[in-house]
């Protein structure tokens, strides 16, 4: 009896299977070899073998690192790369090398580093995720993973805005870098992906889809419309449930938020509408005073004519004049 693969993942969200790089790579790989793959989000990296997700499982075997998993997986006879040459495998391997030194520590600044983002983005977001009492634990060790990759990477700079500046000029490097070598191509090898597109998409999908509170580094992504679209190719062929499912909800959140706008502002309009009659009638009011269209008695002459009247009835109605 065949027993199932399986890959323990970080869930999804923003539209992505996973929003994690790591998982992320390895589902984008499974999908263009035809693995037939048992996703299970289990959001839960305690008890696996480096505290970190995906982990792979087939039978006895634990994996955790994407070679790993795509070694094996070759073995089995599911692979992305059979059409490729001796120097597009090589090529593979070194552009996978210069994003993992180059992209993946600006990356990382993004997510654990950046204080804005990690308060009011990446905490909250797996502090949520995990269950209890692991979401007390692992956004700090992950979080102090980061600095300390960081600190070893860039131990010459005193000056925390040194770092940021030096961390993200590599990725911008390597994102532009990238976007140069897939021109307009579907993918980086013709019109199939390859296991460099899963390693690619694993990197800046998150990237692009997370909302950051502050986006420097997305911003470059984006400007980079070749790298959009490949993400955007990807998400909607091979993971096209999760890209519909994140549409619909995003559709009637915008109208739960339209019709939520429509009837705040009703009260608003009304009485808008309300003050502006009255401001044109007392306009119009004063133009017709200030003109002699309308003439208005003084209070004298009201009193005058009061007293004559009066007068008119004591005297029986005659007329005082002799």
């Amino acid at each position: 009896m065949n027993r199932p693969m399986e890959l323990d993942i970080w869930g999804g969200d923003w539209g992505l299977p996973s929003v994690d790089l790591h998982c992320l790579q390895v589902m984008a790989y499974a999908k263009f070899s035809g693995v037939p793959l048992q996703i299970r989000p289990t959001n839960n990296p305690f008890r696996t073998p480096n505290g970190t997700l995906p982990v792979f499982r087939h039978g006895k075997v634990v994996l955790s690192e994407f070679n790993e998993i795509s070694s094996y997986l070759r073995k089995k006879n599911f692979s992305a790369d059979f059409g490729l040459t001796p120097k597009q495998c090589a090529e593979v391997v070194a552009y996978s090398q210069l994003l993992k030194e180059k992209l993946y520590p600006g990356l990382q600044y993004v997510w654990w580093i950046d204080s804005k983002n990690y308060l009011e983005l990446t905490r909250p977001w797996y502090a949520k995720a995990l269950p209890l009492p692991y979401n007390y634990y692992y956004p700090g060790r992950y979080e102090r993973e980061a600095k300390k990759m960081i600190e070893a990477l860039y131990e010459e700079y005193q000056d925390d805005s040194m770092v940021e500046t030096a961390v993200y000029g590599e990725a911008e490097k390597c994102l532009t870098a990238l976007s140069v070598r897939l021109g307009e191509a579907d993918f980086f090898y013709g019109s199939h992906p390859t296991s460099l597109d899963a390693v690619v998409y694993g990197y800046i999908a998150p990237l692009l889809k997370a909302p950051f509170p502050n986006p420097t580094l997305q911003n470059h992504l984006k400007a980079c419309s070749n790298l959009v679209k490949f993400v955007v190719r990807i998400s909607q062929r091979y993971f096209p449930h999760v890209t519909q499912e994140y549409e619909a909800k995003k559709s009637a959140e915008d109208q739960a938020k339209s019709k939520k706008e429509a009837e705040s502002d009703f009260p608003n309009k009304r009485r808008n509408q309300f003050l502006a009659g009255l401001f044109a009638t007392v306009a119009m009011t004063g133009y017709a005073l200030s003109t002699g269209l309308v003439e208005v008695s003084s209070k004298e002459d009201e009193l005058q004519e009061h007293m004559q009247e009066h007068e008119y009835l004591f005297d029986g109605g005659e007329s005082t004049e002799d």
